[in-house]
C-alpha cells in the first residue's frame, strides 16, 4: 500500500520595520493607499473577504501611523 502526503504552505509576509524617514513615509503612503482601496470596495467584495462596510470605513479612517503590525503592542 502506498500513501501520498501533500502539504502546502502560505507565505507569511510582515512589513519590515522602517529603518529611516524615507522608508517610514513610503510605508505610510502604501498603507494609506491600501486603506483607501479597502474603503472603495463594493459590498459584495467586502463580504467575500469577510469585512463589513462599517469595518472597512473604520479601518480607512485610521491615521497612517496606526499600523496593523503595531496592534496590541
Amino acid at each position: 500500500m502506498t500513501s501520498l502526503t501533500a502539504q502546502t504552505t502560505c507565505p507569511h509576509f510582515e512589513m519590515a520595520k522602517p529603518r529611516g524617514l524615507s522608508q517610514t513615509l513610503t510605508s505610510w503612503i502604501a498603507l494609506a493607499r491600501q486603506r483607501r482601496a479597502l474603503a472603495m470596495l463594493d459590498d459584495h467584495l467586502l463580504r467575500d473577504i469577510g469585512v463589513t462596510r462599517a469595518d472597512a470605513l473604520q479601518e480607512a479612517r485610521k491615521p497612517v501611523w496606526e499600523h496593523p503590525a503595531n496592534a496590541g503592542k
